[in-house]
């Protein structure tokens, strides 16, 4: 079993990667991504990343979603499928139904959107996404025309081949970048000019439909039937159930809906060998070890760099320059290291940090830097947590990072402090230097979720979705007084992770409070304490928007209706009480509200009802 720092050490690693990812610019394969998620799961079921969905960063105008856009659950091996539709079959079964039936999708690998209410609007962290209607202006054609739903951005495959693999090392990579870029490149406006960049919906997508029994018996004849259909770069099948009142009753976690899997298979292998092997200090002190090998071709990408996981691996495998490999790819990124032909003939683990030369100490398979005050690696993967949690000060990446832990600058009540005349005395432009103070108080008066506040801290064991169960339960300020007990009162959180966030909180809650008292714009959670006493005439209702408001903000109006003790909802359920419908609402959430004699009530008579003008 692993420990806390190798769980938070993992946790970081993939963050890093799915950062890579979202910006097109992939590190591992989808695969080993996976791979590593499994064992971090193993580890530890109930660790916080797995309440989150993996986020990209596209600048733009935010849009909560109308329903949230989640991962999906993956199985590699025909044991995996088996067990999925062994367990479809028996919630089938215990809530009435005879059986299902299953139906079968291309995975496509692009990058997922929706559009909807004349908004197309990127994934984002599942429950919010960026405004990216621009994607239709600038070329990027609708299958189907607008306003088809949850769908992916994709390249046509044959045209990505013949044009751009030259330029591109996937298809994903050009996409993304037409999106996130303010400038599009030549060959990329090529494509659009084509009409070879679509957003497909996946309700448009050619479909399998049949039993338990043959999903299991035909799958690789249905795989390949269904790819020989799609001339988009493929990541697998998703299949789910079909019933669409079981969908409603399995629901779905925090990560992805319960009733739906990918299905994934073992990829192509290739043999190569390392060049040199790169080691990278992470916020924990933890040093991983990267490979670069000689480029080598797999599946159509050119591969030179591979992760090695930790020192432990590269002593045990004897991993050095020379040593030949045979390095696997499952999905259409980057590979893992499958196993060594030949090992090398010397094996060099540094004893020092390579970012800041401190001794190092080995802690299982890893070694770990000490110096956590004054290691500049440490320092700086730590800042670029909080800033890209928060979201909200455009111009802290990692070049601007990079150069105020070097100028030491590397906490973050000292960034807060800086004005312009210091940016500008650190060699930043003079607008730059404008526009980084602007920033720091434009993250300051944003209204900002209190849960999403202290998740950019980093506190091993509170991802966003740990946040938001603890402040359910108790305000921020008081987060500092919690004992142990208090949270291990709390839903999925144990003795060992009780203790663990109670003493990082009281070691952190200085600076904590220090960034808390610049008149941040916290939003508070509403407690469930408060939830039960508020009397309202939607308090203890559950209620759901949808459509265009037109009498107010439908943010501003979910938030109002939290606290006047109600609980919200993003897609219709059983639970669903009352449904307020704004201009153009949802055909299927009417319909289902219906199903459900749900109270459906306009928005003017919604106000009248809460007695808001």
């Amino acid at each position: 079993m692993a420990t806390k720092e190798e769980c938070a050490e993992r946790v970081e690693l993939l963050k890093q990667y799915n950062i890579a990812y979202r910006a097109g610019n992939s590190l591992i394969s989808d695969a080993e991504y996976d791979q590593l998620t499994e064992e971090l799961r193993l580890w530890d079921p109930n660790h916080p990343f797995f309440d989150q969905v993996e986020e990209e960063s596209i600048k733009g105008r935010k849009i909560v979603h109308s329903a949230p856009m989640l991962s999906t659950e993956k199985a590699y091996t025909k044991e995996a499928l088996q067990k999925f539709v062994e367990r479809m079959e028996k919630a089938a079964a215990e809530n009435g139904f005879s059986t299902n039936t299953f139906r079968v999708t291309p995975k496509l690998d692009g990058m997922a959107g929706k559009d909807e209410n004349n908004t197309l609007v990127s994934r984002g962290n599942g429950r919010e996404g960026t405004d990216i209607s621009h994607a239709f202006t600038i070329g990027v054609q609708p299958i189907g025309g607008r306003n088809q739903g949850v769908g992916e951005l994709v390249a046509i495959q044959s045209y990505f081949e013949e044009n751009c693999a030259h330029i591109f090392t996937h298809p994903r990579n050009m996409v993304v970048g037409c999106i996130s870029s303010e400038t599009v490149n030549e060959e990329s406006k090529k494509a659009l000019e084509a009409g070879a960049i679509h957003f497909m919906p996946y309700i448009h997508l050619d479909a399998w439909e049949g039993s338990a029994a043959e999903i299991l018996e035909q799958m690789e004849t249905i795989t390949q039937n269904l790819a020989k259909k799609v001339d988009y770069p493929l990541d697998g099948m998703v299949a789910e159930i079909t019933n669409s009142k079981l969908k409603t009753i399995l629901g779905a976690t925090s990560h992805h809906n319960r009733w739906q899997i990918a299905i994934k298979t073992k990829g192509e292998t290739a043999q190569t060998t390392i060049n040199e092997i790169g080691w990278q200090t992470g916020k924990t002190g933890k040093i991983t070890p990267v490979l670069r090998v000689e480029p080598t071709e797999v599946s159509g990408a050119i591969i030179s760099n591979i992760t090695a996981h930790n020192a432990g691996m590269v002593k045990t495998k004897k991993l050095g320059v020379g040593a030949k490999i045979e390095i696997i790819r499952s999905g259409e990124v980057i590979p893992k290291l499958e196993r060594v032909i030949s090992p090398a003939k010397e094996v060099i683990i540094p004893n020092n940090c390579p970012a800041c030369g401190s001794a190092i100490i080995w802690e299982n398979d890893f070694i770990l830097c000490q110096n956590k005050k004054n290691c500049p690696a440490q320092q700086e993967t730590a800042l670029r947590h909080f800033f890209k949690t928060l979201g909200t000060a455009d111009g802290f990446g990692p070049r601007s990072l990079e150069i105020l832990v070097a100028k030491g600058h590397i906490s973050i009540p000292d960034i807060f402090a800086l004005k312009k005349e210091d940016f500008f005395e650190m060699d930043f432009g003079e607008k730059q230097s404008e526009n980084l103070e602007e920033a720091l108080q434009t993250a300051i008066d944003t209204p900002t979720e209190d849960a999403r506040f202290l998740c950019a801290f980093g506190i091993n064991d509170l991802g966003l979705g740990s946040c938001r169960r603890v402040l359910k339960y108790h305000p921020f300020e008081t987060l500092a007084d919690l004992s142990k007990e208090d949270f291990i009162a709390i839903d999925g959180f144990g003795e060992k992770t009780g203790v663990s966030i109670s003493e990082q909180l009281q070691k952190r809650w200085s600076e904590i409070e220090q960034i808390y008292k610049l008149g941040f714009n916290l939003q508070a959670t509403p407690l469930v304490k408060e939830q039960q006493v508020i009397e309202s005439p939607i308090s203890g209702k559950v209620v759901m928007f949808t459509g265009k408001m037109e009498l107010g903000n439908r943010d501003d109006m979910q938030q109002k209706a939290r606290e006047l003790g109600a609980t919200v909802l993003n897609s219709v359920s059983k639970k669903l009480e009352i449904l307020i419908i704004g201009t153009k609402p949802s055909g299927s959430k009417l319909t289902k509200a219906k199903k459900y004699e749900c109270e459906i009530l306009s928005e003017e008579d919604y106000l009248a009802l809460i007695k808001e003008d």
